[in-house]
């Protein structure tokens, strides 16, 4: 069998287990979606009843969830189809946009938060202690099971990521609701509540800050933060054999775990050039993971100069 067959087997074995890795993905982001969904009704409807702004600041945040999970649960599935005429390296990017835009409802709702918990410190309104405490505590059996599913999934994954975050902000919000509820039953103090949903919506910022980073910055063709370029392209001269000099070296992912790269090589006169660009693009793959790489080789000079 050839190199360039053990290639095109080693590239069907590593669709297969992403393909099999999103299926699972999908069917965690399905289950949370169905848990969240369900809940947010009832957290609704608590919050009215009891006029806490924690349960409805959770309730709100549970909404954009629901919608997030919705958006990641699209995007597993937008993201199986095949190359086409339009979208050449397929739909895996669809993924990124998604977590991009769940973590920009992250900090919408954020602002939502801050913005009812300065209405509150100025006109402080009456809380009912109990009713509070019994729907927080429900939301939190709730979370814990949603984060529990999602958690498992595949951390590198920005999708799975950002609807792992967003439970996570919800099962934050419970457990402020919990305690707000227990302050004022045992004290009467209703100004806990904004208190401690802000301190909640702080820890949402940091998350989603974070998310929109690392997405946008897949989304901007940015090299993967871990890769060091220039060392990357001093190893493959140095270890790869009749490889004399590498530029223009682009590199970039579909997602964290779909790596692309083009660059142009200078080969030794005595060398094979075919022979050496599958060398290189093993070593690519091997040393960094880089699956799909274009590799043009320069005669007398580099054309594009």
């Amino acid at each position: 069998m050839t190199r360039d067959h053990h290639n095109d087997n080693d590239q069907d074995v590593a669709q297969s287990h992403a393909h099999k890795a999103n299926e699972k993905n999908l069917r965690r982001v399905m289950v949370a979606l169905v848990l969240t969904g369900a809940f947010m009704i009832v957290e609704v409807i608590g919050g009215i009843i009891s006029g806490s702004l924690a349960l409805l600041a959770d309730a709100g945040h549970m909404l954009t969830d629901t919608m997030a999970l919705a958006l990641a649960a699209m995007a597993f599935h937008v993201s199986k189809r095949p190359p086409d005429g339009k979208l050449t390296f397929g739909y895996q990017r669809f993924q990124i946009l998604a977590a991009f835009v769940n973590g920009l409802s992250l900090l919408a709702v954020v602002g939502w938060i801050v913005f009812e918990a300065i209405s509150r410190f100025i006109n402080p309104n009456e809380i009912l202690g109990e009713t509070m405490l019994v729907v927080a505590a429900a939301g939190l059996v709730v979370n814990l099971v949603s984060f529990a599913v999602l958690h498992s999934g595949d951390q590198d994954n920005l999708n799975i990521r950002g609807a792992a975050l967003h439970v996570a902000g919800d099962l934050l919000g419970s457990v402020a609701a919990i305690v707000a509820a227990l302050v004022i039953i045992y004290t009467g103090w209703t100004l806990i509540d904004p208190i401690l949903s802000v301190a909640v919506a702080a820890l949402i910022l940091k998350s989603a800050g974070s998310l929109v980073k690392r997405s946008a910055h897949i989304l901007l063709e940015g090299a993967p933060e871990w890769l060091d370029v220039q060392m990357m392209q001093d190893r493959i001269v140095a270890g790869v054999p009749g490889v004399c000099e590498i530029h223009h070296v682009h590199i970039w992912g579909l997602t964290p775990q779909e790596l692309m790269l083009t660059m142009h090589m200078s080969v030794n006169d005595d060398a094979t050039q075919s022979e050496v660009i599958r060398k290189a693009k093993r070593f690519l793959k091997c040393e960094y993971g880089i699956g799909h790489s274009t590799i043009e080789v320069d005669v007398d000079g580099c054309s594009d100069h």
